[in-house]
């Protein structure tokens, strides 16, 4: 009725309907047309070798040889080939009973072969002694019920726009068999019921089955295929493999955090900016400590927070803040003077028993003469600073904590002072904040790192959102084990959080060298791998479980391919972006230079 009546208004206008517009309308009108008419193709032609529906060739293979042995996911070179494929897999359960009857003469048939064999002094034949030893271990699974029986069928139909292409194809595909050891065969004047076998209706029309017990079949089931594709997360990149998205959500695992280890100029800042600024688009928070200034033009085109640290610069971080929230069961003012003992020992350097007891009774006394004790009603007291430490050593007339006091003394009155020893004078209110430490020397960075991140962590138990907080070069505080030990610390709490932890780093041997950077490694969801350097290779395999081809792979990538892991799952990837994303986070210098002068160009017209 709806098809009439969009003819209904010509017609009542009168002929200004073709001939067989009018033909269709008429009978149309007289409900002669089913369903099936209208959705049915103009013609169907069945030869022997190929279908052809309407405009589109069609030709279905059946199997009829398999490989002896098979491991998970043998079937994925199929499964991912190029072309489109319709692939239907059939399976039928055997009884047991009549499959031991026949496994039973078999059996006997093939050991009545072997002896006949031996005793006219012939050798025996390898296929008939390997069928046997097959069939008397399938035989004692069976008995022990260890393993069901099952007959199973593989189709595979092949659509092409022309019979050239079929044929094409049609050895692509075939080749792509015969690198599995299946043996193919077309379904010769069997072409129309073979094409109605892989037809979504569960009708198997040929019936050509092998024979297959539950842990062989299983290998099979269903296209075990290299994808990580989810319906929610952001688009980290192409999978290679067969050029679907990966589309990930890395607060769905059972920890946020994740790893990136590329060269330099592999593209790893460039991925991880991608998905930050995808991030953001749903909801996400984000925090950066930027070694090398890479996210200033992001941070500035979306409008966040772009935070400086240096001789100069107004923004100052206290060392001795607290977060103020009590947790029931944990000391807050205890884990703080933990904290600040790894921040102290990466400033003064290895301290002895003595030299760390002495530290621990300053912390405490520091604490307490600003009222601060570990009772939680006293710990929003105004913290104290580098300097009420300083004194503190001193007051204790001691020579190593003089010692200790000699090693604080440039943060306090010498060249450094005014770095680390103010009141905190940020907070973090933006979704898109990031922390600079380009303009400080070296020697500060794995110190400006540490505070930062104590600093992050501290307001962050103050304010649960869902955040990802990104440690770019982050090899910095792999160099120091109380640092290392921070950066593990948090990667072990971040869940609690809702946080995600992203580590970035090019000195893949440096980071996976201490025990714990392998443990932020499997302490990470997702792990990133990008090209890498014939020195860092061996290290980065070892840790990874690489086989031979993904360690070629790694090290002939181009820039932005590699590894991506998520769970048990890994795919190659090819990171993309949009030209309007690519603007944003590009750091190539030749680029930016070549928006810099457009940008001149346009002030200029004004």
């Amino acid at each position: 009725m709806g098809l009439f009546n969009l003819f209904e208004p010509k017609i009542k206008q009168g002929n200004n309907l073709t001939a067989s517009q009018q033909r269709w309308a008429q009978t149309l009108s007289a409900g002669i047309v089913s369903v099936k008419d209208i959705i049915a193709p103009p013609a169907i032609e069945v030869d022997f070798d190929y279908i052809k529906v309407g405009s589109t060739y069609f030709r279905t293979l059946f199997n009829v040889g398999y490989p002896r042995f098979v491991q998970a996911n043998w079937l994925s070179p199929l499964i991912n080939f190029e072309h489109t494929l319709e692939i239907s897999m059939y399976t039928y359960p055997v009884e047991a009973k009549g499959v031991l009857d026949d496994l039973k003469r078999k059996i006997t048939e093939m050991e009545a072969t072997i002896a006949t064999d031996i005793q006219h002094g012939r050798t025996m034949d390898p296929a008939v002694q390997a069928a046997l030893e097959d069939a008397q271990m399938l035989q004692e699974e069976l008995v022990k019920g260890q393993e069901r029986f099952f007959q199973f069928g593989l189709y595979v139909t092949i659509p092409a726009d022309s019979k050239e292409e079929l044929d094409t194809i049609t050895k692509q595909v075939e080749s792509t068999l015969g690198s599995l050891l299946l043996v193919p065969k077309h379904a010769t004047l069997q072409q129309e019921e073979a094409f109605k076998t892989t037809l979504p209706q569960g009708t198997d029309h040929i019936y050509i089955t092998r024979n297959m017990d539950t842990t062989s079949l299983a290998t099979t089931f269903p296209f075990t295929s290299s994808s990580l594709t989810s319906n929610s997360g952001v688009m980290y990149g192409i999978n290679e493999h067969n050029g679907s998205l990966i589309i990930f959500d890395r607060f769905s695992q059972e920890n946020a955090n994740s790893v990136v280890f590329a060269k330099s100029g592999a593209g790893k800042s460039y991925m991880v900016k991608l998905e930050a600024l995808r991030s953001l688009m749903f909801g996400t928070e984000i925090i950066v400590i930027d070694p090398e200034d890479e996210y200033k033009n992001l941070c500035e085109a979306i409008g966040g927070e772009y935070i400086t640290f240096s001789f100069n610069s107004e923004a100052k971080i206290n060392p001795f803040d607290l977060s103020g929230v009590y947790e029931e069961g944990e000391n807050e003012l205890g884990l703080k003077i933990l904290s600040l003992h790894g921040l102290f020992k990466v400033i003064m350097g290895q301290l002895t028993p003595t030299e760390d007891a002495l530290l621990d009774r300053a912390l405490v006394a520091t604490y307490k003469a600003k009222g601060i004790t570990p009772d939680p009603a006293t710990q929003k007291n105004e913290p104290p600073l580098m300097e009420d430490l300083y004194k503190a050593l001193l007051g204790m007339e001691d020579p190593a904590a003089r010692s200790l006091a000699d090693r604080i003394e440039k943060f306090v009155k010498g060249s450094l002072i005014g770095i680390f020893n103010q009141q905190s004078n940020i907070d973090i209110k933006n979704t898109f904040t990031v922390f600079s430490i380009k303009d400080l020397e070296d020697e500060l960075r794995p110190i400006a790192i540490y505070l930062i991140l104590d600093f992050i962590w501290t307001r962050i138990k103050n304010d649960i959102r869902k955040r990802l907080l990104i440690v770019d070069e982050a090899w910095y505080m792999m160099k120091y084990p109380d640092s290392a030990s921070f950066m593990y610390s948090i990667a072990k709490r971040a869940r609690k959080y809702y946080l995600g932890l992203t580590t970035i780093t090019q000195d893949a041997e440096d980071f996976l060298a201490t025990d714990y950077g392998k443990a932020i490694v499997t302490n990470s969801s997702i792990q990133i791998l990008l090209k890498q350097s014939p020195a860092a290779i061996d290290k980065v395999s070892e840790v990874f479980y690489l086989s031979e081809g993904e360690k070629h792979l790694l090290l002939a990538a181009d820039i932005g391919e590699g590894i991506f892991f998520a769970g048990p799952n890994h795919v190659a990837i090819r990171v993309v972006a949009s030209e309007e994303e690519h603007m944003l986070v590009t750091s190539n210098p030749a680029e930016l230079l070549e928006m810099q002068k457009k940008q001149a160009a346009v002030l200029k017209q004004f």
